[in-house]
């Protein structure tokens, strides 16, 4: 018998049983509903032999020391020296994003950026990050054109196609993710380690779930086992008085009832050519002001691979999930009305002792990777009694 079911492989799941596992000495159960280990981190060679990610970009980055060490245990790195850089698609010029001094001094002739530099650094502070809408609020009516400039050209089409909204109606949690860089830090992201694993996610993946008490079961759906009550669990029809992580969509576990909680969805269109390089060694560019597409991601600048010939990309258009065949929830549209329906869903799943929740789709919420890596196995310490 099994001492905890886990529902989902990805990084959350993963995370967990592999802790619960080696560290607990549990008896592991982990259901995945897809053909695969891995969540929206699987990557696969396509048929050109390009890695490439099956559900978009996915890039590891971090300072949490403790966390790249727990994860370095089952992979090698391809560790970006410069760190992960973006580039913004501005009516055919490529500028770096986030806006930063660099896209500043490119943006505004050679004086007037200078003076906006220290108008910038004496407002704000050299090396500080300021979201784009508190920028806005500045009374300097220069600081106000900048703003606007980034509002306009880089935030907010590009805002409308990934949420379907103005970006005055999205969380704030949002509309902070990409802040303006008082620096000259071309950087995506500022953490100390940034990459992706040498050989990919999966065989990360495969590497954490590869323990002699752990089972694996994909293209199991958990509706198929598991039946959650009002204050137990039924496994195989069977009360089950272990430990349950549910990684999915909560308001699927209770099958909707209150109504099915909203997210954005994405489409992916893949397309390998007969070249080198399609993006000037740029993986990734966004589309700010253009196309119905978010942005391009070249695998081979993400990944580093240098074995394939020719180079695959991959388009993102967004839409809003309905819940159809095939759909996939991604990203959690945070707003009071939303929250107050998935707080709806958690009361049912509090009054349920062994359930948890762990997650993006079960607790309604973005994270990045490894920040559910280290929730994930704060929660494994505290089931296992460490």
């Amino acid at each position: 018998m099994y001492d905890d079911i886990i529902i989902g492989a990805g990084i959350a799941g993963s995370t967990v049983a592999r802790w619960l596992a080696e560290e607990g000495g549990h008896k592991v159960l982990v259901l995945e509903k897809r053909s695969h280990i891995g969540g929206n981190c699987y990557d696969r060679l396509d048929g050109h032999g390009i890695l490439v990610h099956e559900y978009g970009p996915h890039i590891f980055h971090t300072n949490m020391e403790d966390v790249f060490s727990y994860l370095s245990r089952f992979t090698e790195w391809n560790l970006y020296g410069q760190g992960h850089q973006v580039v913004a698609n501005v009516d055919g010029r490529l500028i770096p994003v986030p806006f930063n001094l660099n896209t500043l001094h490119m943006v505004y002739e050679g004086n007037q950026a200078k003076e906006l530099e220290q108008k910038l650094i004496a407002a704000y502070g050299e090396g500080s990050r300021v979201p784009v809408m508190k920028l806005r609020e500045n009374k300097d009516p220069q600081i106000q054109g900048i703003a606007q400039y980034v509002y306009e050209n880089i935030f907010l089409k590009y805002t409308m196609k990934q949420w379907g909204q103005k970006p005055e109606e999205i969380s704030a949690q949002v509309t902070g993710r990409v802040p303006v860089l008082i620096s000259y830090d071309n950087r995506y992201f500022q953490d100390k380690y940034q990459g992706v694993p040498l050989y990919g996610f999966t065989k990360m993946f495969a590497r954490m779930l590869d323990h002699e008490n752990i089972s694996v079961q994909t293209g199991v759906a958990a509706k198929e086992r598991l039946a959650v009550r009002e204050r137990d669990i039924l496994f195989d029809q069977v009360p089950f008085n272990g430990n349950v992580i549910y990684t999915g969509e909560l308001d699927g576990l209770y099958g909707c009832r209150y109504g099915r909680l909203p997210y954005r969805s994405l489409r992916f269109a893949f397309t390998h050519y007969d070249m080198d390089d399609f993006q000037d060694g740029h993986s990734v560019v966004n589309y700010t002001v253009s196309e119905d597409f978010t942005r391009i991601t070249e695998f081979k600048h993400l990944t580093g691979q240098k074995d394939a010939d020719g180079t695959t990309i991959v388009k993102e258009y967004p839409f809003a999930y309905t819940g159809a065949e095939g759909e996939i929830p991604y990203y959690a549209i945070m707003n009071p009305q939303n929250e107050a329906l998935y707080n709806k869903y958690k009361q049912l799943a509090d009054q349920v002792p062994n359930l948890y929740l762990l997650g993006r789709l079960a607790e309604y919420k973005y994270y990045n990777i490894d920040a559910m890596a280290k929730k994930a196995l704060e929660l494994a310490g505290r089931l296992a009694g460490q």
